[in-house]
């Protein structure tokens, strides 16, 4: 069975940094790619960022040059380095993991910025 584990999460100043990671477990087939996806309060799931195992990358527009999405195949793990974080960045961060018949999902981790 495949699990996603999510931490980095935190309270964080408006222009701070944050670090996300996602540990995947268990037997992944033909994956597409491993991403992020945020839930603010009273608004749906979106993209935030996607990588592939070449390393191929794409970015929601709110956050390009802000944050940067990187992987360790060896660790089957993805990251999530957050700058110049803003107000509207709070939300639930979900770890995902897109194959070509299965969609994966993390519980999420909060991240909250405010002063």
């Amino acid at each position: 069975q495949v699990q996603l584990v999510e931490s980095g999460g935190a309270l964080v100043q408006p222009g701070g940094s944050l670090r996300l990671s996602c540990a995947a477990s268990g037997y992944i087939v033909s994956e597409n790619f491993m991403g992020w996806y945020r839930q603010a309060p009273g608004k749906e799931r979106e993209l935030v960022a996607t990588i592939t195992r070449g390393g191929d990358t794409k970015y929601a527009d709110a956050v390009k040059g802000r944050f940067s999405i990187s992987r360790d195949n060896a660790r089957r793990t993805v990251f999530l380095q957050m700058n110049s974080l803003k107000p509207e960045d709070t939300g639930v961060y979900y770890c995902n993991v897109e194959t070509r018949s299965m969609n994966y999902w993390g519980k999420g981790t909060l991240v909250t910025v405010s002063s």
